[in-house]
């Protein structure tokens, strides 16, 4: 199994792209079951995650061509199989997103149960009763979800929870249903919006995305389209972290700042500077670091996916921050990782308070999920002597060619094998 050797204490200097964003592709790649026309979709990173939802859809029945600019054009106009196995639902959460699609357009779907980072519940009963607010019936059993529809019907739905992939596979779902559906409490990530412009690029009519209420006017049928996969917003954060970790002086291109406001304010707060332009970012790590604390939040609010990483530069920062994690309850399995690197970090509850120190000493770790796994290569970065980080399969699935980005900047960074 893969293993990746980093050797802390090089600056961070110069400047790398900034992949398209696996949460925008993700639903992308779904949202072409809804068409037998074709759909093309450019700006797709090469990731694990990427690949298994190719898979997915490939096993359906979708014909899938990759050109020479590595975009993606999907056929699903011979799907021939309605049922999404364990063997590739278990690696992935985010295959649940095909449910609404399938139900859409051929009035049925069998789901297994889905897998991912075990980062904590994150049921999907919200996208159960939504989809049985529109019509469909549910039933579960062996491990799998079923569910069928004459033609779904539109319904106001309103979420108890914010929930990104729920808004994803009901917005998807609403666009081939029988009237206007309306869904409330509805999650305002920029890859929510990301879906939306694609779906209405296929002939849908999805309005108000980005905020709290959306409303999709249901058609008959949609078109094939093209679209252009927005920047990884949490790629981009995480490289900005790494250089300001590393007292580094790093230029982000093909990105889009826009979507970063809290992480740069809360990176500004502790000593950062940053320098913006229309598509760039550029970063220059301070001397010393200052402590901050934060409390993670649906978008806008500061993104539980780089909680992790966050917590890295607060190891190192003069003073001490708390980090409030109110997304996932699990999302502290990086701490124990951490302090074998010498953090001085403190869990209680759904807090983490962290002392910054003057410095980490590289060890071997594990990653326990994807983000946990982006969070250990910082902290080697920024650590003396070696760290081993082994279990790096979860970093493949949602950073394109990590390494590499990092070498060009100056890393001492390999991958292994044992």
């Amino acid at each position: 199994m893969d293993k990746i050797l980093v050797r802390g204490g090089n600056p961070l200097i110069g400047s790398i792209p900034i992949s398209g964003a696996k949460n925008a592709t993700l639903p992308a790649l779904a949202a072409s079951l809804l068409t037998a026309e074709k759909v093309h979709l450019s700006g797709i990173p090469h990731l694990r995650d990427v690949t298994t939802m190719l898979e997915l859809l490939g096993q359906h029945g979708a014909s899938i061509t990759i050109d020479e600019r590595l975009g993606v054009e999907i056929d699903c106009s011979g799907i021939n199989n309605t049922c999404a196995p364990y063997n590739l639902v278990r690696t992935m959460r985010a295959s649940i997103l095909v449910m609404g699609p399938l139900v859409a357009r051929f009035g049925e779907a069998e789901i297994s149960l889905p897998g991912g980072c075990a980062i904590g519940s994150r049921p999907v009963d919200l996208h159960l009763r939504g989809l049985e607010a529109m019509g469909a019936k549910i039933e579960l059993g062996g491990g799998y979800i079923r569910a069928t529809a004459s033609r779904l019907h539109g319904a106001r739905i309103v979420f108890d929870l914010v929930t990104v992939t729920g808004t994803e596979n009901l917005m998807m779902a609403a666009t081939l249903a029988n009237g206007r559906t309306i869904l409330e409490n509805a999650a305002c990530e920029p890859e929510v919006v990301d879906l939306a412009n694609c779906l209405n690029s296929m002939g849908a009519h999805v309005e108000g995305a980005g905020t709290s209420t959306i409303t999709i006017h249901g058609v008959d049928k949609l078109t094939g389209g093209q679209h252009r996969i927005l920047p990884d917003r949490i790629e981009t954060a995480t490289f900005m972290v790494a250089a300001a970790l590393t007292n580094g002086d790093v230029t982000l291109t093909d990105t889009d700042p826009s979507l970063l406001h809290s992480p740069i304010a809360k990176l500004r707060e502790a000593g950062v500077e940053i320098d913006m332009g229309q598509d760039t970012i550029t970063v220059r790590g301070p001397e010393k670091l200052k402590a901050v604390s934060l409390k993670t939040f649906p978008y806008p609010g500061f993104p539980t996916d780089l909680q992790a990483q966050m917590m890295v530069l607060m190891s190192l920062s003069e003073g001490a921050g708390t980090v409030t994690e109110t997304i996932f309850e699990n999302r502290f399995m990086h701490v124990s990782e951490l302090q074998r690197l010498g953090a001085d970090i403190t869990v209680r509850g759904n807090s983490a308070m962290v002392m910054g120190k003057p410095k980490l000493v590289g060890a071997p770790v594990m990653a326990t999920d994807l983000r946990a796994s982006a969070c250990l290569v910082l902290a080697g970065l920024a650590a003396e002597g070696e760290t081993i980080i082994s279990r790096v399969y979860h970093i493949d699935r949602g950073y394109e060619r990590i390494e590499e980005k990092l070498l060009a900047l100056g890393a001492d960074i390999q991958r292994i094998s044992g």
